[in-house]
């Protein structure tokens, strides 16, 4: 019995530039979470150019990723946040800012 493919999902190397997919959905929720935990503790970029839109599950992988960065004291930034990026997070209440922008509560 023949096992399927599946696309491998590289990790970004630390301090690299991660390219976000183009649909932030239920699907890319996963993946974004575990490329971001691979490059947990070095510095990241969030190329945002690509997106075309942006759900809850990963407007929460974002969120979180924001908040780890900010307690490791470690640098995210989002990069060229796309217009369907950026009308997302409105949706969602959120803006680029914004979303950089939270707080950490303890």
């Amino acid at each position: 019995m023949r096992k399927p493919k599946t696309a491998a999902k590289p990790a970004p190397i630390a301090g690299a530039t991660l390219e976000l997919p183009r649909h932030l959905d239920y699907p890319a929720a996963a993946p974004l979470h575990e490329s971001l935990m691979a490059a947990r503790g070095a510095p990241i970029v969030l190329d945002a150019s690509s997106v075309e839109r942006i759900g809850g599950q990963c407007l929460q992988v974002l969120l979180s990723a924001v908040v780890t960065w900010k307690s490791d004291m470690t640098a995210l930034e989002i990069a060229k946040p796309s217009q369907g990026f950026q009308d997302g997070l409105q949706l969602l209440g959120l803006t680029v800012d914004s979303l950089i922008d939270k707080e950490i509560t303890r």
